[in-house]
């Protein structure tokens, strides 16, 4: 029978080399393996992510990344784990390897108590349901930015973010998903590496590839909005998170009012963005709202879960910045 186990030295090498065409983002070997092992070098990550090996003595068969998450399910906190990155090796393809990994790391979750399992399709929800993994409906929102009539940016103190913002970032996105049934429980350091990580894939990356955008509203020392936004080479924007005290999100849409003046460029980006049901900044509108192509599946353990099932897409509030 098969071992799980961490993957380490020539093992991980091994995985990383597998991996690379598939999971490179446009990164070079070596920038591909830098990229993993920064997000290891967070304080989330070097707790709550793993990369494991299913391996017959020394022989590499398949591999998977485990992160473990804190969330709350029906007002609950709950523990879930979420299953990334399965990969099974060329020459050991056919023989449900890949089954086999998921569901040993399923094992390990309920032996170590996780109420969920969480994973994110690249194959459609056929392969997974046969697994018992269900699907949550999520959206992808296309969005424009109503830009100011006076044609300027608007009256509002816009700065770079950084790591002071980080506790106040937490408060409002804590703020923001208690209404949900399903949300993660996004402390400073979740915050963190999920910006750290869009920094990483943009820094490591060749000039021009991605741009990483992290602002925050300032009012008196403390930041009362922020928003987190990638650019891909083709000016594409992509809003992976962002947060404000005031419900309506004002400050959210004043940001991206600011973002958008400050291009002189003709042509206006659009923004694709996964946000909380029933939130749109009143500066924003939306213009096409399709399903994702990340496709977001749970897989209930304990009978708490079982209970709480299905999730509708109103019931959840997730980030695209924490899509693994």
């Amino acid at each position: 029978m098969a071992d799980l186990a961490p993957a380490t030295g020539a093992i991980l090498r091994a995985i990383l080399d597998s991996t690379y065409d598939i999971w490179c983002e446009g990164l070079t070997p070596a920038a591909y393996e830098r990229y993993y092992r920064g997000q290891l070098a967070t304080a989330w990550g070097a707790r709550h992510l793993q990369r494991f090996a299913l391996v017959d003595g020394s022989e590499l068969l398949a591999s998977a990344k485990q992160y473990t998450f804190s969330a709350m399910l029906d007002r609950e906190q709950v523990s879930a784990v979420g299953i990334g990155a399965v990969f099974t090796q060329p020459a050991h393809r056919g023989r449900g390897r890949a089954r086999e990994i998921v569901e040993r790391l399923l094992e390990r979750a309920a032996g170590a108590g996780a109420d969920l399992t969480l994973l994110f399709s690249e194959i459609g929800a056929d392969y997974y349901a046969r697994l018992g993994f269900e699907t949550i409906p999520v959206s992808t929102l296309t969005l424009r930015v109503i830009e100011s009539v006076r044609h300027g940016a608007p009256a509002t103190l816009v700065r770079g973010g950084d790591d002071r913002d980080l506790t106040d970032i937490a408060a409002m996105g804590e703020l923001r998903a208690r209404p949900s049934r399903f949300h993660l429980n996004r402390d400073r350091d979740l915050v963190q590496y999920a910006i750290s990580k869009k920094r990483l894939l943009a820094g490591l990356g060749r000039p021009g590839l991605r741009e990483v955008r992290f602002f925050v509203a300032e009012e008196g020392a403390s930041a009362v909005a922020y928003v987190l936004i990638t650019v891909d080479a083709s000016g594409q924007w992509t809003l992976e998170e962002c947060g404000d005290r005031d419900p309506a999100g004002a400050r959210v849409g004043a940001i991206l009012q600011a973002l958008v003046a400050r291009d002189a460029a003709e042509a206006r980006p659009s923004i694709s963005a996964w946000l909380p049901h029933g939130f749109c900044p009143p500066q924003v509108r939306t213009v096409e709202e399709r399903p994702s192509a990340e496709l977001m599946m749970v897989h209930p353990i304990s009978a708490r879960a079982r209970a709480a099932l299905p999730l509708r897409a109103e019931d959840v509030l997730y980030w695209h910045s924490d899509v693994f």
